[in-house]
């Protein structure tokens, strides 16, 4: 709508009813502005000039127009065709006033733009009536247009900010659909994603600001092209992790498969991340990734001023679980998801029984490494490293971060092998997979290099003695400069 256009939209907010009359005689304005000027809610205009006729349309934006046909200097005709033609004035209801009855001038005016004829003068409550009947026809048509604008205006806004996050087909689905900003929730079976940077919060420590944002840029600008590609919707970035949901607000009967899918691709896409990470000078980061099917409730929560589209449910806090289990590079599903894909269609490397916090019996949940079928995705078959000994084994201390055995105090252990991230340390504490570990490191001398090395127990090697594998997860710059050092020696030894 044009500025014009725009301006007379407000300006009939009260209904009000501007005529237009055009028409060459002073004596035929003065009756006309005679008959109208009882009419509380009609303001009148008369222009006798018909070469400023378009002029003074676009001037006072009339609801009505009534002109003569036969005037000097512009056929009458003539003078419609152009308000047909001038986009302020193409809508704007038209009556042609004749000072006779004639069929094919009739006929004439009506192909050319006019939308009533009347024999001049005509009686008074007809004109009335006339005038009323085009004029309301015309404010319906401008607020309709308005309302059509100002809800094209945010959906564009709507599209601008949520399509970010969101699919296109999702976006679409909340705009046609009239009570979707309604407050309220839904149960519905989903399937949840939840990832995250493993060892980022102890990176993050350590570097600038800047450097902190531009990898965690880098790292979601990658994964949401991923997700939206999969149609998975964005619930909530926390941080450097991400929160999707597969199956809301649109639900698929593909939407586990899909997830999984997704997943994969995002790991696969941790080549990108890092090499993009190196080119900054960055260091290098690994995802782990934890998937859950199940029932939520579903919707807009909040409040009428702030409104958010999310979900709740134990299965949320379950997917958050399953995903603190992982490693960098792992993806971990739950049962549900599992059945819900099909165990044909993925390959699992692995699964193991564990006891999440707020569930009162273990659960099996498994590592994908891939998933066959229309999508066809896979990460690097796993191959089981041999770990080299280490020609002088290093002293560490351990505090058990999760698991029954969780406690404030250190125990001893001794680093025994060690290869790219991942090391078999002898301790005297029972160990079980997926235990969380903070390690202190000391050269073999006794001599402290940090206390802030952090591990997950991947491997059981040994009850007795008590021996385990761990990934490292995060390494402080001065245990890893500590740590290839070690690297070093063993491989020139």
């Amino acid at each position: 709508m044009t500025d014009d256009r725009t301006q007379q939209a407000v300006s009939l907010t009260q209904h009000r009813v501007t005529v237009l009359l055009v028409d060459d005689q002073a004596i035929i304005g003065e009756a006309l502005r005679r008959m109208l000027a009882p009419e509380q809610d009609i303001d009148f205009h008369f222009c006798q000039d018909p070469t400023k006729a378009i002029r003074a349309a676009n001037r006072i934006h009339p609801t009505v127009i009534l002109q003569d046909l036969v005037m000097p200097e512009i056929d009458g005709l003539t003078l419609v065709r152009y308000y047909r033609a001038n986009p302020s004035t193409r809508d704007v209801p038209l009556i042609v006033l004749s000072s006779k009855e004639e069929a094919v001038t009739k006929a004439e005016a009506f192909a050319r733009g006019a939308n009533d004829y009347l024999v001049k003068l005509p009686d008074r409550l007809e004109i009335i009536a006339r005038i009323r009947y085009h004029s309301k026809g015309y404010i319906n048509l401008l607020q309709r247009n308005e309302a059509q604008a100002q809800l094209e205006k945010a959906n564009r806004f709507i599209r601008k900010t949520f399509g970010q996050y969101l699919s296109d087909d999702i976006v679409d689905a909340i705009l046609e659909s009239p009570e979707g900003a309604a407050l309220g929730g839904e149960k519905r079976f989903v399937t949840i994603m939840m990832t995250d940077l493993r060892g980022f919060t102890a990176i993050g420590e350590r570097l600038p600001a800047e450097d902190v944002v531009g990898i965690i840029n880098i790292y979601l600008e990658t994964m949401t092209e991923i997700i939206l590609k999969h149609q998975g919707t964005i619930d909530e970035f926390i941080g450097d992790a991400i929160f999707v949901i597969f199956g809301a607000p649109v639900l698929r009967e593909n939407d586990a498969k899909r997830a999984v899918a997704c997943a994969v691709e995002m790991q696969l896409a941790m080549a990108d991340v890092n090499r993009r990470c190196r080119e900054h000078g960055y260091p290098e980061v690994q995802q782990g990734i934890g998937i859950n099917s199940g029932q939520i409730v579903v919707g807009n929560i909040g409040s009428k001023k702030r409104t958010k589209y999310g979900v709740v449910g134990r299965n949320v806090n379950l997917t958050s679980r399953i995903e603190s289990y992982t490693v960098g590079g792992q993806i971990f599903i739950s049962e549900n998801t599992l059945d819900e894909c099909g165990r044909h269609l993925l390959r699992i490397d692995d699964e193991m029984e564990v006891m999440p916090k707020g569930v009162k019996k273990p659960i099996t949940i498994y590592e994908v490494g891939g998933i066959r079928g229309e999508f066809n995705l896979f990460l690097p078959e796993k191959v089981e490293v041999e770990l080299p000994d280490l020609p002088k084994p290093f002293p560490v201390q351990l505090t058990i971060l999760e698991g029954k055995h969780a406690s404030d105090e250190a125990c001893r252990g001794m680093v025994l092998r060690m290869l790219d991230g991942i090391a078999e340390i002898q301790a005297d504490v029972p160990a079980e997979k997926l235990m969380n570990l903070k390690i202190s490191v000391f050269t073999p001398d006794g001599d402290e290099i940090t206390t802030d090395l952090y591990a997950k127990v991947t491997r059981v090697v040994s009850r007795h003695p008590v021996a385990f594998r761990v990934r490292f997860t995060s390494i402080p710059p001065e245990a890893e400069t500590f740590l290839e050092t070690v690297a070093t020696q063993e491989r020139t030894s």
